[in-house]
């Protein structure tokens, strides 16, 4: 009876170190995950334009795919990369980091500039044409997965370098939870806004009352207003954490002066107002100088990539550089 006793007690003993380990890691994960705010914007922002020009049918199935190529992206493919580059080649992490950086500081910048300076492209004329629907859907899907995993790599490096955890196993655990939660709140929350307007529409349709009706109507024109602020917050994103990144990665590799100046500016815009605004107001000065930033170095980087490294790939992979 006392080894039973005794038996016991070790059960629970371990389901208590188990339970704290699942505390430990969900704290973790939630720290880690806040790092990754930016990025997840961005990512939520960008997703709904592969949906558009299909039928209201098919947009869940095709939300749904890309959910599954994006957890495979972080789980499969960008978690045992993580843990072999944290465990084995630690100082590797922050160039991998500014490289992610700079090419969101290239997508924001390439995307202001083709709205200050349009410009068509007939390789792009080309993939848009609706020719075949099922050719489009699987193209317009791989785009998405594609482009996730860019942003999911970075998501996943930010949050390992956020980590703190005492085990390479609770690490792993930490990150995975990441992955996933990421990716639920990301996809969950492109589904409701690609589906929100079917809502509307149902509603202004069979709402059985005036101000139910005048809702729906109210949504279904809401909407397009809503795509065109998320772009323009997904760019804003791409800019402060593609900025933020580089700054950053200069930092850590011996080069923060730049770091050092923005935190002063900011320090001193966040102290020119009064004390209850202080916090926000210098949030938000060291987020518009880590944006403007990251556009300049877009900017700069837009023709290395469109005269260097877009012919260097297209030279390896056969394709044209357009594409």
């Amino acid at each position: 009876m006392s080894g039973l006793l005794a038996l016991l007690d070790d059960v629970a003993g371990i389901a208590k170190v188990a339970a704290a380990s699942v505390d430990d890691v969900a704290a973790a994960a939630g720290k880690a995950g806040a790092k990754t705010a930016g990025v997840i914007i961005d990512d939520a922002a960008v997703t709904p334009k592969y949906l558009q020009g299909f039928a209201p049918a098919r947009e869940l199935p095709i939300i749904w795919r890309i959910t599954r190529g994006s957890l495979f992206n972080k789980l499969i493919l960008l978690l045992p990369v993580a843990m072999l580059l944290a465990n084995f080649a630690p100082w590797a992490i922050t160039p991998l980091l500014m490289l992610g950086g700079s090419y969101l500081c290239f997508e924001g910048a390439e995307k202001i500039f083709h709205v200050l300076f349009p410009h068509a492209s007939h390789a792009i004329d080309e993939d848009m044409s609706i020719k075949d629907p099922g050719h489009l859907e699987e193209q317009k899907i791989k785009g998405a997965i594609k482009t996730d995993f860019i942003l999911s790599a970075e998501i996943m490096t930010i949050a390992l370098a956020a980590i703190e955890a005492p085990t390479v196993w609770m690490q792993a655990a930490t990150l995975a939870v990441v992955a996933i939660g990421v990716t639920l709140a990301v996809y969950g929350s492109v589904a409701l806004i690609v589906k929100m307007d079917d809502v509307g529409l149902y509603l202004a349709q069979n709402a059985l009352t005036s101000p139910g009706r005048g809702l729906g109507r109210g949504l279904v024109k809401f909407m397009p207003v809503l795509m065109k602020i998320l772009s323009v917050v997904g760019t804003a994103a791409m800019l402060w954490v593609g900025g933020s990144i580089i700054i950053h990665g200069l930092e850590e590799l011996g080069f923060g002066w730049l770091g050092h100046h923005i935190h002063d500016w900011a320090y001193a815009v966040g102290h020119a107002v009064p004390e209850g605004w202080t916090a926000a107001v210098e949030w938000a000065a060291k987020a518009a100088m880590d944006g403007v930033f990251g556009l300049a170095w877009g900017l700069v980087l837009i023709p290395l990539a469109t005269k260097v490294i877009g012919p260097v790939i297209a030279a390896v992979s056969g394709k044209t550089a357009s594409h």
